[in-house]
C-alpha cells in the first residue's frame, strides 16, 4: 500500500452509514503498512520506515479528524480506541494514545481491543503495572492471545525476592505463551514470545541447551510469519541465543540481520561487537598459550601431575545416574567433536577470557603435550570460577571444533562446553554444589 492509497480510498462523504467500519480498515491498513513494510521495499529502505509511518499517521489523523463528529455520534468509544490505536502504532510512549484509549474504556468497559491497547501504551511508559492490571481486564472479557502473550513478558520481568518466587514467574510467563500460541498457531509473534518466554527458562532455571532448541524451535516457527519474520527484535534475540549455544557465526548473522531491520536500534551492533571481541580475545590467547611468559609457562607445563585427577585417577567415576563410569586419560590433541565417551582430560589453567556477560565463565587450559583448549561453564555461582596455575579435569567432555570467518577475521579453536561446574575436578577435588547456581537473565531486546 502507497502512503496515498488509503486517502484516495475514500469513497465517502461526510455522510457515510458506515463510518466506523471505514475508520476501523484506516487503522489496520496502517498497521498492516508498518508490519508488513518489507514487503513493499528492501532492506536498504529500512531506514526509512519510521519516517514513512509517520508520513502515513499524520495523514490517517487527518481524516479522523475530518469525521470526528460522524464518528462520535456513530459511536464515541469506538472512535476514541481506534484514534488511541492509530496514535498507538509509534514504538515510544505517546500521551494523546493514552488519553483516547482511557475515554474508550470508560464510555465501554467492555472493549477488550482498547484494554489491550492501553497495556501497551502503559509499558511504552514503563508504568508495568497499570499494564498489567490491563491485560488481566482484557482477559477476563475475553481469552485472546494478545492479552497472552503481553502478561509472558510482564510476568517475566517481575522483581521477586527469592529463588522460589523468581521460577514460579518464569514458569507462568511460559505457560501464557504457550496459551497464546494455542490460540493462533499461525501468529509469529506469539512464537516469538514463546521463544523468549524459554530463553528465561534457560537463565532462571537450569541452563540446558535443550531449552536453547526450544527457543530456537519456537523462533523458527515465527519467522514462518512475514510479520514477525521482518522485526529486529526476533533476529536480536535468535542471536542471543545461538551465541549461548557457540553457534557464534549464527549468532554473528543474526544480530548483524537484526540491525538491518532497524538501523536506529544500536543494540544488535554492540551485542556483535561485544562478540567479536570475545572471540578475537579467545583466538589470541589461544594462539600465545595465555600471552604467559616462557618461564612461567614451563613451569606449569612441569607441574602437571595425573594426581591431580582425583576422584577420576582411579580409572572410574559415578555420574549423576549413579552409574560406574570407566574413564581413560587423553590429550587435548585426541579429543573428537561431539561427546568424548569413557575419557578424561586433564590440564592447567593458563588464563580466562573476559566476557561481557557473566555466562559462561570461559578459561584456557594446556595440557600435559602443550595443546591449548578453551572451556565454557555454565550453571556456575556468580563470582566464582578458577585461576591461573589451577589443575582441572573433566570427564566425558563434549567438544566443538569451532571454526569459520566473519568479515576480516578468521577464529579457529576447539572448545569443550561444561554444563554443570560439579562434573569438574579442581586442585584434585571435585567442585561441591555450592558452585552451582542460577544466574539472571540477559536476554534484551526492545520489546521484551
Amino acid at each position: 500500500m502507497s502512503l496515498t492509497s488509503t486517502e484516495s480510498s475514500c469513497g465517502c462523504g461526510d455522510t457515510h452509514n458506515e463510518i466506523i467500519k471505514y475508520l476501523t480498515e484506516i487503522v489496520d491498513q496502517t498497521y498492516s503498512f508498518r508490519d508488513r513494510y518489507f514487503e513493499s521495499h528492501s532492506i536498504e529502505e529500512a531506514i526509512n520506515k519510521n519516517k514513512d509511518v509517520e508520513s502515513l499517521v499524520n495523514k490517517n489523523i487527518e481524516l479522523f479528524n475530518k469525521h470526528e463528529k460522524l464518528a462520535l455520534e456513530s459511536s464515541k468509544a469506538q472512535y476514541n480506541f481506534l484514534k488511541g490505536k492509530l496514535l498507538n502504532i509509534y514504538p515510544s510512549y505517546n500521551k494523546e494514545a493514552e488519553n483516547f484509549l482511557s475515554k474508550a474504556i470508560k464510555l465501554d468497559p467492555k472493549l477488550v481491543e482498547a484494554w489491550n491497547e492501553l497495556g501497551e501504551c502503559y509499558c511504552k511508559n514503563d508504568d508495568l503495572v497499570k499494564a498489567k492490571s490491563c491485560f488481566e481486564g482484557a482477559l477476563k472479557e475475553k481469552k485472546n492471545k494478545i492479552s497472552l502473550r503481553n502478561l509472558s513478558i510482564l510476568i517475566r520481568q517481575e522483581a521477586c525476592n527469592n529463588r522460589e518466587a523468581s521460577l514460579k514467574t518464569v514458569e507462568l510467563g511460559l505457560s501464557y505463551a504457550k496459551e497464546a500460541v494455542q490460540l493462533d498457531p499461525q501468529d509469529g509473534l506469539s512464537w516469538a514470545i514463546l521463544g523468549n518466554a524459554h530463553f528465561s527458562y534457560f537463565f532462571s532455571v537450569q541452563q540446558n541447551p535443550n531449552t536453547l532448541k526450544q527457543c530456537l524451535g519456537a523462533y523458527a516457527q515465527a519467522e514462518k510469519d512475514i510479520v514477525a519474520k521482518t522485526t529486529s527484535d526476533l533476529h536480536y534475540n535468535k542471536g542471543i541465543t545461538f551465541k549461548y549455544q557457540e553457534e557464534y557465526k549464527l549468532a554473528l548473522d543474526s544480530f548483524y540481520e537484526a540491525s538491518l531491520y532497524d538501523p536506529t536500534w544500536t543494540l544488535p551492533r554492540i551485542k556483535e561487537r561485544q562478540l567479536v571481541k570475545y572471540l578475537q580475545e579467545i583466538k589470541d590467547l589461544v594462539t600465545n598459550k595465555g600471552k604467559l611468559k616462557p618461564k612461567k609457562l614451563q613451569q606449569i607445563l612441569q607441574s602437571i601431575d595425573v594426581k591431580h585427577l582425583g576422584p577420576y585417577g582411579g580409572g572410574s567415576y559415578t555420574s549423576s545416574t549413579g552409574a560406574t563410569i570407566k574413564l581413560t586419560g587423553i590429550t587435548y590433541d585426541s579429543l573428537k567433536p561431539g561427546l568424548n565417551e569413557n575419557k578424561v582430560i586433564l590440564g592447567k589453567v593458563i588464563c580466562s577470557v573476559r566476557n561481557e556477560d557473566n555466562v559462561p565463565f570461559t578459561f584456557c587450559s594446556i595440557d600435559k603435550a602443550g595443546a591449548v583448549i578453551v572451556t565454557t561453564v555454565f550453571n556456575l555461582a556468580d563470582g566464582k570460577g578458577v585461576i591461573i596455575g589451577d589443575s582441572v579435569a573433566i570427564p566425558e567432555p563434549y567438544v566443538t571444533d569451532v571454526e569459520f570467518s566473519y568479515k576480516e577475521d578468521i577464529f579457529k579453536f576447539r572448545l569443550v562446553r561444561v554444563e554443570t561446574p560439579v562434573i569438574m575436578v579442581v586442585n584434585s577435588k571435585k567442585l561441591g554444589r555450592n558452585l552451582q547456581a542460577g544466574v539472571q537473565m540477559s536476554i534484551s531486546s526492545k520489546f521484551d
